[in-house]
């Protein structure tokens, strides 16, 4: 049975709510204008996802201590300053359907906002000697900025292999989940064997999850991101490698040539959408995305049953499932 996150969320509601208050006070400026903007990036928060897994793990592994809350803050801070970040680089005036904080309070703040987060959780972890955390979740960041740097240096001559793309999604995506689940078993007090089963499991449930992202480029689910927003930003992502390796060369010529000068086109991406569809490359990521959802869940199976264990569960049968 499927169920929404509010169900998932169960066996950790009460550490949920605690750590939205902790959360806040982690955040906390003496100047005005940083706690402005703080309080709104707060109101503005997802849906919690990577807090759930860190809370859920941690239960799993042990117990939930207040390393934990620092954990889950500190991977929540050190993203939050990449997201900020990002939107400056992308000039993006929106994120989850709220103004950017570059759109409201300009690029110059924005940066500095990125820079104050990122140093609240470095510090957040030396002042407790949460030095195993800020390893685990520093080794996270870097891995996501050479992903980003790999897809970018890519994009430019559009030769992404399938093993440069499987590379590119566990730096980008996959290993902030898998930070997540590593905080949360190390927090528990798990060993050292645990805690990377726990990581290798987030891995491959942020790998999945990213390929149900890429699925959604192609129009399978009314709601989610614009249909065809990969295309004209000239990403290369599974479905469409898989049906370009399919391709006669001709075929392949023609392709690689509008997304790098017509992706703006609506009719040119439709397109596109319809080559890679009649190629197959729609069902062929829907089985590579089953395949690493399966290997996450294999991974779970190794521990005891719980609560925890089952929302855990849940949460990954959520990651692929979920319509936008």
């Amino acid at each position: 049975m499927k169920q929404d996150l509010q169900q998932i969320q169960a066996p950790i509601a009460i550490e949920m709510a605690d750590f939205e208050k902790k959360f806040r006070s982690f955040m906390q400026s003496r100047v005005k204008l940083l706690d402005h903007i703080t309080s709104y990036i707060v109101r503005r928060k997802g849906k919690q996802m990577r807090p759930m897994f860190v809370f859920l793990t941690s239960g799993l592994s042990g117990n939930i201590t207040e390393a934990t809350y620092r954990g889950a803050a500190l991977i929540e801070l050190l993203h939050t300053a990449t997201l900020v970040h990002d939107d400056v680089v992308d000039d993006a005036n929106y994120r989850r359907g709220f103004f950017s904080i570059n759109a409201l309070w300009k690029n110059k703040i924005a940066v500095l906002v990125g820079d104050y987060l990122l140093s609240r959780g470095l510090l957040l972890s030396v002042e407790n000697n949460d030095f195993e955390l800020l390893k685990i979740v520093s080794d996270a960041v870097r891995e996501m900025s050479e992903g980003e740097l790999l897809q970018i240096s890519k994009a430019r001559k559009l030769d992404i292999t399938e093993e440069v793309y499987y590379t590119i999604i566990r730096q980008k995506t996959a290993s902030l989940i898998a930070s997540c689940c590593a905080v949360g078993a190390a927090t528990a007090g798990a060993n050292k064997e645990n805690t990377e089963k726990m990581r290798l499991f987030g891995e491959k449930v942020g790998m999945a999850f990213q390929i149900k992202d890429d699925l959604f480029d192609y129009g399978e689910d009314v709601v989610g991101k614009p249909v065809g927003i990969d295309i004209k930003e000239k990403k290369m992502t599974l479905p469409l490698i898989y049906a370009l390796n399919k391709a006669s060369w001709i075929e392949k010529k023609k392709i690689i040539y509008l997304i790098r000068n017509k992706s703006e086109n609506k009719k040119t991406v439709n397109e596109i959408i319809e080559f890679v569809k009649n190629s197959g490359g729609l069902e062929y990521s829907q089985n590579i995305m089953n395949n690493f959802y399966q290997e996450a869940l294999n991974l779970l199976a190794d521990f005891p049953d719980s609560t925890y264990k089952s929302s855990l569960s849940s949460l990954v049968t959520y990651t692929i499932e979920r319509k936008k």
